[in-house]
Parts: structure tokens; sequence; C-alpha cells
């Protein structure tokens, strides 16, 4: 096993940013270590080092310590304003209503980005390094969604990056789309620490802002991709399995849009069996689009 003291210094930043970006929050050590047992010997050795105390005459009394001046205990230092300390959070039912106004004022997708990335009342932007937001082109009327951002993501900075994202991209070109053709966005613009679900109160905050996004796009059509992501829209507790490959409409603003779900590509990393499940999915999107006259070839 290689141990930290064999790596170089760029070597041991580097693994770990890795492990960072997995989520893992503490190191923990090969084998247990008592801590307590550890500091008591610490405190033992430092009592045989201290030189003995040496005695007082019996005739002097010990001197109390002088009191300080007033001017000393003016200079004492101040107790720490709030303005030094953390600020509490947001509460939740404040931060949905600070960005649905925050949403609802952007009259653009570029000036919805803007807000966005000014919003600070979800929790997530606090260990989220990048705010992903929609990607593509609004005009074609074809929206895809997927869940939240993975590590991938956040690295480049864009919905649906790395293997996923390359996975992602095939299963458009099957049916004649690319990312450039459609609008590409995720529920959730930042990571969840370690890949984690987002809370029930982290969704609801979130909520506002994507259903800006479609209510700004009008899209026609929506593929929605993952558990997480059928559930939100659909308002339903049933797996992906039992949420995917059925046309339902969902209601955005003033807007009625047909919306299907399908396996999210990681899902297909994951069970390569149920490609099969997402090509059927794929190809009743296609024919939704060519009746809509969103897609011609």
């Amino acid at each position: 096993m290689i141990s930290a003291n064999d790596l170089s210094p760029a070597e041991l930043a580097a693994l770990l940013h890795f492990h960072a970006e997995a989520g893992v929050d503490w190191l923990l050590e090969d084998e247990p270590v008592d801590r307590f047992v550890e500091f008591e010997a610490m405190k033992a050795a430092r009592r045989a080092a201290a030189p003995p105390a040496q005695p007082q005459p019996e005739s002097q009394a010990p001197s109390r310590p002088a009191a300080p001046a007033p001017q000393q205990r003016a200079a004492a230092p101040a107790p720490a304003s709030n303005g030094s300390r953390p600020q509490p959070a947001i509460p939740d039912g404040e931060a949905v209503q600070q960005a649905r106004f925050a949403a609802e004022s952007a009259r653009s997708l570029v000036e919805l980005k803007t807000a966005l990335e000014a919003f600070n009342g979800c929790n997530l932007k606090n260990s989220a390094r990048s705010t992903i937001f929609a990607s593509g082109d609004p005009s074609s009327r074809i929206m895809v969604i997927g869940p939240a951002p993975g590590a991938d993501d956040e690295r480049e900075g864009t919905a649906f990056a790395g293997r996923q994202g390359q996975l992602l991209d095939r299963m458009l070109a099957s049916i004649g789309l690319t990312r450039e053709t459609i609008l590409l966005t995720q529920i959730i613009p930042w990571r969840p620490p370690g890949n984690r679900m987002p809370s029930a109160a982290e969704t609801e905050i979130c909520r506002p802002f994507i259903e800006r996004q479609i209510a700004l796009a009008e899209p026609r059509a929506i593929l929605l991709l993952g558990n997480y992501t059928a559930r939100f829209f659909f308002g339903e507790n049933d797996t992906i399995h039992g949420l995917r490959g059925r046309w339902k409409e969902i209601a955005v603003a003033e807007q009625v849009i047909p919306a299907i779900a399908s396996l999210h590509p990681q899902d297909l990393l994951t069970a390569p069996v149920n490609k099969r499940l997402a090509w059927s999915d794929l190809l009743a999107f296609r024919a939704r689009l060519k009746e809509l006259s969103l897609l011609t070839n």
C-alpha cells in the first residue's frame, strides 16, 4: 500500500482533490487510534518535562495579581460582532419565496441565468464549484431535462459531462438530435455533496428556477431523464421503470406540455441491459417530435 509519505506534494494534492470530488469528507487511519489515551500521554509527558515549582518563603504571602487599569479594561477586545460570525441559514420558506421572486423577475434565459448565479438562498451552492444552467437552442422548442449535476458536470461547468454525457450524445444522435439543437438542462443547478439526493427543501428552493426555464423556453415536448426528474414533474413516487415510456402532460405557468420519461444515461452505464428500454422511449420521443413538425429527418 502506498503511504502519503511516498507521494510528492503535487501527487498528494491531486489525490486529495480526487477524494473531495468523490464526496469523501473524512480521512481515516488504517488502524484505529485511541486519541483519548494519546492525549493523556501527551499531558503526562508535558508534566514530566515541566521544571519543578520553587517553594515560596513562608513569611512571604503569595501576591495577588494586580487589577487591570481602567484603560487596560477598555482596551480588552470586544466580543465578535454578528458580521464576523457565520450568518444563520435563511429559513426554507423564505428561501423559496426569494427564489420565486428572482425567477419570475427574469424576462429571458440570460436574465434568469444571472439571477440564478446571484441567488444565495440554497445551501447546495455553498459546497458547489459551478452553477449549471441550460445550454443549447431554446428556439428548438425541444427540451431534455436531467436531475442534478455530477462530479464531471461540476468540473466542466455543463450538464451531462463525462461518460454519461458521451452516452447521451449518442442517444440524441440516434434520433437525429444534438446538444446544439435542443435545450439541455437540469432541475438542480448545484451538485449535492457526494452526489446525494437533494432534500425536499432544496428541491422546492430550486423549483422556481427550472419552472421559469421551461416557461421562457416554451418547449412543445420534453424528455425527462432519471427517476428523480420523473417524480419531480409527474408528482408520483413510482420508480423510473414504472414512470418511463408513457406520455403525460405537465403544467408549468400557463403552459401544458407533453413529456415522456426515460432512464438516465448513468442508469444505462450501470445496467446496459436497460438500453433497449431507453431506445423504445427515444423512438416514442422522435415520433412525437415528427408529429409536432419539430423534427423532419
